[in-house]
């Protein structure tokens, strides 16, 4: 059975959201959430599990990051909270402005991804995933997102969840906690289950990605801010064929 609870998020003490998520990774998710929404910028000073009520009455449902001093005095790091209890199936409601989301950060700058590197890279990545997709092995309920070099294909991390969009928060918020976002001489790709939405590419453009991979279609919306993120999309990766979204292009790839 897949789980699904409450976590809330707090931020220097102040509630900032509140997302259904499936148990596990917690940490992970907050800091991935925060970064994703430009609130972090570097690792925590502290993590913890923090609620008014017991620990048994609680469950761990709530995380608070306690940011370092840098965060805590820069103002456009300023928490917005979300309103509402954010769903399964979308990690934006509640935001008032998306716009805002995306005008802080700059294109990204990671060397292009050619054709025919870009079908090397992604042959046999879908079964390198599925067979580190436990939790959908046991309940075929779950989404994932994956980690993988950019450069070979080969995946570094797999992380589920029954939201696509905790799912990537996971991703991002282990990378911030090891130091280890995408960078020109570490490029990385975000390959991620289901379709890529304009929150997809979001996400995966304030984590720096080189690449992002879906497995279903891709939105008009998340088309247009990948370009306006200079950020390779790639939908309808299956089984060797996939469609790439590029700058003003879109072109088919048939094995």
């Amino acid at each position: 059975m897949l789980g699904e609870e409450p976590l809330e998020i707090r931020v220097d003490g102040q509630s900032v959201a509140t997302t259904m998520r499936t148990p596990g990774d917690d940490w992970e998710l907050a800091i991935g959430f925060c970064w994703s929404e430009g609130w972090i910028s570097r690792p925590p000073a502290r993590v913890r599990y923090c609620a008014t009520a017991s620990a048994l009455e609680s469950r761990y449902n709530v995380v608070t990051i306690d940011r370092d001093a840098a965060d805590r005095s820069d103002p456009a790091r300023t928490p917005a909270p979300r309103l509402g209890t954010i769903g399964s199936s979308c990690g934006i409601c509640g935001t008032e402005q998306i716009q805002s989301l995306v005008d802080r950060l700059p294109p990204l700058t990671h060397p292009p991804v050619g054709r025919g590197s870009l079908a090397a890279v992604l042959s046999g990545l879908d079964s390198s995933i599925r067979a580190r997709q436990e939790l959908f092995g046991s309940t075929g309920g779950s989404h994932a997102a994956a980690v993988f070099s950019a450069e070979t294909g080969d995946v570094a991390m797999v992380r589920e969840d029954i939201g696509r969009h905790n799912a990537v928060d996971k991703v991002i918020g282990r990378l911030a906690l090891d130091r280890e976002l995408p960078t020109d001489a570490h490029p990385l790709g975000l390959w991620v289950s289901g379709r890529a939405s304009f929150e997809m590419v979001q996400k995966a453009w304030a984590g720096g990605f080189a690449l992002l991979v879906t497995v279903s279609a891709a939105s008009a919306l998340a088309i247009r801010t990948a370009e306006r993120a200079r950020l390779p999309l790639v939908s309808f990766a299956r089984e060797g064929t996939f469609t790439l979204h590029s700058g003003s292009s879109t072109d088919h790839h048939d094995r």
